[in-house]
C-alpha cells in the first residue's frame, strides 16, 4: 500500500486571551479550581476580524509556505473547521479553496465535532489509497464554539475551556516522511442529544424570545455524567490501543500522545494508563480547548520543543461532543518503510 504523510501543518492562534482570573470571576470559582482542576492559565478569544473559516485559511496558508506547496498542486480541500462559521448553510471548504488559491481542487466540509480532524485524516487517506486522481489534501478550519459558552451555567462547566483558533495540514499520496497509519473511531447514539444548542434548530427555531437559549446546554447533566464516567476513558483508551494495533504497534512502542484540552486527571490518567510520563504530551494549559485543532497544535508544539524525533510512534486522539472518540497513529519523521 502506498503511503500517505504528513507534510506540513499550520496553526493559526488569536492574540486576545482569557484568564484564568477572568474565567474565575465570570463563573464564581476558586481560581485554583480554574487552573488545577480545569487545567486552565489561559485561553485564545477570537478578536473582530477572527471568523472560524477566516482562521482556518490563515493556518492553510502558513501549512502551505512551510511545506514549500504550491496551492495549484492540491487536488482536494476538506474543511474541518466548526459548523458555526461565517454564514449558515455555508460550504467553508470552498471558501477556503479559493482563499488559498487552491483552483485545481474540489472541496467538501466534514464534522464530527472535537473528533473531526481524526475522522478527516481517515477519510482523507482512504480517498487517497483509492484514487489516484488525489495526491496532495489540505485539511483545514478554524473553530470559536466558546461563542456558546455561557460561564453563568454550570451545567456547562465542562465547557469553559472552549477556545479559539485554526489549524491546517497537509497529507500527501507516496509522502514517506510522517507517515499517516491507521484509524480507530467509535460514536454512540446514546450521547446525542445530551449536548446541544437548544434554539437556532428546526425543532426550536431563533427568535428573540429564545435568545438566551442560543448558547450550548446540557439537557441531562445527571444522566450523561454517569454514562460517560462508564465508557468515556475506556472508549478514549480503546481507540488509542486499536489505531495501534492496525498499525501493527502496541502502546509500550508509543514515543508522543497529541492530545485534546481536558481536565488535568483525565489528561495525566490517559497517560498513566498507556504507560507514559507527562513528558510524552504536552497539556495545552495555555490554550484552552481549540476544539479539532488540539493535535495540529500539539503536533506543532512538540516538533518545537524536540519531542519528536525520526521514527518516533505518535499518536492523535480525541473526543467529541455527540459522542465520539479516534485516534490516529503516525510514524514520525523520516524512516525506512515498515
Amino acid at each position: 500500500m502506498e503511503s500517505v504523510g504528513i507534510v506540513s501543518t499550520g496553526v493559526y492562534i488569536p492574540e486576545d486571551v482569557m484568564t484564568s482570573q477572568e474565567i474565575a470571576e465570570q463563573a464564581g470559582l476558586p481560581i485554583e479550581v480554574v487552573e488545577q482542576k480545569m487545567g486552565i492559565k489561559q485561553k485564545p478569544v477570537p478578536g473582530e476580524e477572527d471568523h472560524t473559516c477566516e482562521m482556518g485559511i490563515r493556518a492553510a496558508k502558513k501549512a502551505l509556505e512551510k511545506g514549500g506547496i504550491d496551492p495549484g498542486d492540491i487536488d482536494l480541500v476538506i474543511y474541518i473547521g466548526e459548523e458555526y462559521k461565517e454564514y449558515p448553510l455555508w460550504t467553508a471548504g470552498i471558501k477556503l479553496q479559493e482563499a488559498v488559491g487552491a483552483a485545481n481542487a474540489w472541496a467538501f466540509d466534514v464534522a464530527m465535532r472535537c473528533g473531526t480532524t481524526i475522522m478527516a485524516m481517515k477519510v482523507a487517506r482512504n480517498m487517497m489509497i483509492a484514487d489516484p486522481d488525489i495526491q496532495t489534501v489540505l485539511l483545514a478550519g478554524g473553530y470559536r464554539n466558546g461563542d456558546f459558552i455561557r460561564f453563568d451555567n454550570p451545567r456547562t462547566r465542562f465547557m469553559y475551556n472552549l477556545s479559539a483558533g485554526g489549524g491546517a495540514m497537509i497529507l500527501q499520496r507516496g509522502h514517506e516522511k510522517n507517515r499517516v497509519l491507521d484509524s480507530s473511531l467509535i460514536s454512540d447514539g446514546s450521547f446525542s442529544e445530551d449536548v446541544v444548542v437548544v434554539a437556532g434548530g428546526t425543532k426550536v427555531p431563533l427568535t428573540p424570545d429564545n435568545f438566551d437559549q442560543y448558547q450550548l446546554d446540557v439537557l441531562d447533566p445527571e444522566g450523561m455524567k454517569k454514562r460517560l464516567e462508564e465508557k468515556s476513558m475506556s472508549n478514549f483508551l480503546h481507540v488509542i490501543r486499536e489505531a495501534l494495533q492496525k498499525s501493527g504497534y502496541t502502546q509500550e512502542d508509543v514515543s508522543y500522545v497529541a492530545m485534546l484540552h481536558m481536565k488535568r486527571s483525565a489528561h495525566e490518567y490517559v497517560l498513566k494508563e498507556l504507560g507514559l510520563d507527562l513528558s510524552q504530551s504536552i497539556y495545552l494549559e495555555n490554550y484552552g480547548h481549540i476544539g479539532q485543532m488540539d493535535q495540529i497544535l500539539s503536533l506543532e508544539l512538540a516538533e518545537q520543543e524536540g519531542k519528536l524525533t525520526d521514527g518516533d510512534i505518535v499518536v492523535l486522539v480525541s473526543a467529541g461532543i455527540g459522542y465520539a472518540w479516534g485516534a490516529t497513529a503516525i510514524k514520525w519523521g523520516n524512516h525506512k518503510r515498515g
